[in-house]
């Protein structure tokens, strides 16, 4: 089964941190998406932040790993990582993903 990660981060470690997880196997493709605003509250204070989403795909075997990974890399306190189960993936795209994913 193929899991979808995404992950907000600032964007000077957008590609750092894609290349890593691709690298240690972590993840078979991590998408960047820059220009990213996000509004949030953080510690009674709204923020808003330019961000990059990483689009992370990887395991549903492989997924707890990674967030480990990730949360240990991400320089953020508390980092965005929320795990969608997609309900299609085409059968060659999730032989491939599987494939790179230790």
């Amino acid at each position: 089964m193929v899991r979808l990660v995404l992950c907000n981060c600032s964007p000077d470690e957008a590609h750092s941190l894609g290349q890593r997880l691709v690298d240690e196997e972590l993840a078979a493709c991590v998408n960047i998406i820059p220009g990213i605003t996000s509004i949030y509250r953080w510690e009674g204070e709204r923020c808003a932040d330019e961000e990059a989403t990483l689009l992370i795909k990887t395991t549903a075997g492989g997924y707890d790993e990674l967030a480990e990974k990730l949360s240990q890399y991400h320089s953020y306190d508390v980092p965005e990582i929320i795990a969608i189960d997609p309900a299609d993936v085409a059968t060659a795209y999730a032989e491939w993903v599987h494939d790179q994913v230790r």
